[in-house]
């Protein structure tokens, strides 16, 4: 089951792979800079902020409550639970690690985020959320490619990956 999960589809020549690779660098990276640093300690989030390691900021469960339904009996495990997709699924999908179950977490929080709160802000306030669920997606069907570390795992441990 692991070996499904981590290893990832090669495609026939590199320079697909490393085209496939840069839309999940890019939102890995702003994932975890950015949206994700803002809302849950890392070692990155802004000094402002003022996070520990591995807290969520202190309004985000509000936030969250207010969507009503599962959201407002459990906030503050749904609020931990959507930062740290943001913030550690970013590093994974940046490094190409687990890249399938990272993106898998990460879809999730951006449905939630377009749906619960950026739909009635209009399409412009999706856009980012979108963007980010698309290569989501893309990251759940074909994992890292040759330019990430579950390929490396692959070829080290399962002998798989060209």
């Amino acid at each position: 089951m692991i070996k499904r999960i981590t290893a990832p589809i090669v495609l026939p020549f590199w320079w697909q792979d490393l085209l496939a690779a840069i839309p999940r660098i890019i939102c890995g990276y702003l994932l975890t800079a950015d949206f994700g640093a803002a809302k849950f300690g890392l070692p990155w989030s802004p000094v402002d902020n003022n996070l520990g390691f591995f807290e969520v900021a202190f309004w985000f469960p509000n936030d969250v409550k207010a969507y009503g339904g599962i959201f407002a009996m459990f906030p503050v495990f749904f609020a931990w639970m959507g930062a740290f997709s943001e913030a550690v699924g970013g590093i994974f999908m940046l490094l190409g690690l687990q890249t399938r179950l990272a993106s898998f977490l990460i879809a999730c929080t951006m449905l939630v985020a377009i749906f619960m709160q950026q739909l009635n802000q209009g399409v412009w306030n999706m856009l980012p959320a979108m963007g980010f669920l698309w290569v989501a997606i893309y990251g759940m069907m074909l994992g890292s490619g040759r330019f990430g570390i579950d390929h490396l795992i692959t070829k080290r441990y399962f002998n798989h990956a060209k």
